[in-house]
């Protein structure tokens, strides 16, 4: 159960080159709970999930584990309790969706052990939950865009972490899938208690699927806590310079965004013609 560890961010700061991304930034991850990271394009959503996950060396501060650096961590233990779905993830050419999240289960094999009946059945369970086990012997270069993210899904699922950071896991995703996956992800949650960690570009889908949110702007925490407490319309207004109405979501009580743009606004003569 995921309620044992712990990840947090401390001080971090993050780049590329000359360019400071994330800026002296404090976070805990809330343990055994779905958190949704939001922002602007180009905010540092991706590059803190990359750091997060090791993938990103930080410039100063440092993300912890359990009270350890994830830095300092070899990557084999780090990737038994830690999995990450970067946002574009490429596939060597021609292998199979069964040899791809078969691959999920790296982690748990060494020089000394083979594959064992377990690795079969985490790698079934993987590709029914993603409903691509009818695709386990094509190539994956032959799948559609949004068949190849469930199959990615599906090898994270496979390595059986306790803890899951996904980058933008609904891209390319339709609208049914959408939700395949995020019910997916809630199922995990609830039945294994996996922290999972995903960034999200839809608000209304990560404050109805989050427990916790992360807002950033400017590469700094701009607010943290549950999608009551963070989706207002004051928070859309500074983190996205949009202005925005904040209502009750029907099916789920949630906090639900409505945009408003320059245009197909409804105005006051407009309700009093409909009703005249």
């Amino acid at each position: 159960m995921t309620t044992t560890h712990s990840l947090a961010a401390e001080h971090l700061t993050l780049g590329y080159g000359d360019r400071t991304v994330i800026d002296s930034l404090d976070l805990a991850v809330p343990p055994g709970r779905v958190t949704a990271i939001v922002g602007a394009n180009a905010c540092g959503k991706s590059t803190l999930l990359r750091s997060m996950s090791r993938l990103l060396a930080p410039r100063a501060g440092r993300v912890v584990l359990d009270g350890k650096e994830v830095h300092r961590l070899p990557a084999k233990e780090l990737a038994r309790t830690l999995g990450l779905l970067p946002q574009a993830p490429i596939a060597p050419e021609g292998i199979t969706v069964a040899d791809l999240v078969g691959r999920g289960r790296h982690p748990h094999q060494s020089v000394f052990t083979r594959w064992k009946d377990e690795d079969d059945e985490a790698v079934a369970a993987a590709l029914d939950a993603t409903d691509t086990a009818a695709l386990a012997d094509r190539a994956v270069d032959e799948l559609s865009g949004g068949q190849r993210q469930r199959v990615w899904i599906a090898m994270a699922l496979a390595q059986q972490t306790d803890l899951l950071l996904l980058d933008e896991p609904t891209t390319y995703l339709d609208a049914s899938h959408q939700v395949e996956v995020l019910d997916l992800l809630t199922d995990l949650n609830r039945s294994r208690g996996t922290t999972v960690v995903m960034v999200l570009h839809d608000l209304n889908l990560a404050a109805r699927y989050a427990d916790h949110l992360i807002a950033l702007a400017g590469g700094r925490l701009h607010a943290a806590g549950t999608p009551d407490e963070v989706l207002t319309e004051d928070t859309v207004r500074t983190v996205f310079g949009l202005d925005s109405r904040v209502i009750e979501d029907p099916v789920s009580g949630k906090p639900l965004m409505l945009p408003i743009g320059r245009h197909h606004v409804r105005r006051p003569d407009d309700a009093r013609s409909a009703a005249g």
